[in-house]
């Protein structure tokens, strides 16, 4: 077991705090509104933790915080202080952890695929006059979308941007992802692969640390404005300049963005493989 003294982990639990407000707070003042911003938003909305889960730190499984006390309901007050109850966190996570375990490694083993150029955010439009994200034009006409989309063909392994494809672009697609086949089929060039450790990091908290998790919310928003940034819409109006990938320039600006995005998140996927593989072995260290 570490132990944490109270000024370190309090000082971990303010930082944290503070680092997550500058994401939250924006989110938060907007939905008041009822506004949506496309990029910002995204990752409160789509996945499925909420703003107060994520300010909340966690220091991870195997860590005593001396002198504290009713931390939360998922620890145990020890004569030292308080500590993640992992045993019983385990007994009801261990299918959880044990298949997030399954697919960052086979993801981690595979060749990242850097070809794709972010068609599956037009093939979410294409052949369609219903929009995800109707607020903000196309940047392109529905012809012009098509066009790409049938020329360069659909190359997406990732199931839940495949569920999202129009119906007449699914046959388009090399592949025909399912979540059966998730582990199978992701590669760490995916812009949702990389995305998704993310939605793998909160899934797994309070096992790991708060500071793991907002390193991948870190990555995973930095993602998502490429994504949108190649993808038909126009977000210029938003400050965001358009990756051209119905071009030569653009898909080479893409595949570049791909490959230090798989740099960036390998070794966040390792951290969390490594955090599953000793919770499931029982040792109890960070």
């Amino acid at each position: 077991m570490e132990v944490l003294e109270p000024e370190e982990w309090r000082a971990r639990a303010e930082a944290h705090g503070r680092r997550i407000e500058v994401w939250a707070e924006p989110h938060l003042a907007r939905r008041a509104r009822g506004e949506a911003h496309p990029i910002e938003d995204f990752l409160f909305t789509y996945y499925g933790h909420r703003p107060a889960r994520l300010r909340k730190w966690h220091p991870g499984a195997g860590v005593v915080l001396r002198g504290a006390r009713d931390f939360g309901r998922d620890y145990l007050d020890t004569p030292e202080g308080a500590t993640l109850d992992t045993a019983t966190l385990m007994d009801r996570r261990r299918t959880s952890v044990e298949w997030i375990t399954r697919l960052l490694g086979a993801t981690a083993a595979r060749p990242g695929y850097f070809g794709c150029f972010g068609l599956h955010e037009w093939a979410m439009v294409y052949k369609t006059a219903e929009v995800r994200h109707d607020a903000w034009p196309l940047r392109l006409s529905g012809e012009k979308i098509a066009e790409v989309v049938e020329q360069r063909g659909v190359r997406c392994g990732h199931f839940d941007a495949f569920r999202f494809f129009t119906p007449e672009a699914r046959p388009l697609n090399a592949l025909q992802p399912t979540r059966e086949r998730q582990p199978e089929l992701e590669q760490p060039g995916c812009l949702h692969a990389n995305m998704d450790l993310y939605k793998w990091a909160y899934k797994l908290s309070p096992l790991v640390s708060g500071e793991l998790v907002a390193d991948c919310f870190t990555l995973a928003r930095d993602i998502r404005a490429v994504d949108m940034r190649a993808s038909p819409y126009d977000l210029s109006a938003l400050g965001h300049r358009a990756i051209r990938i119905e071009t030569p320039e653009g898909k080479a600006e893409y595949a570049a963005e791909q490959r230090g995005f798989a740099e960036r998140a390998r070794p966040l996927r390792q951290r969390l493989l490594d955090s599953c593989e000793r919770l499931l072995s029982g040792i109890r260290h960070p």
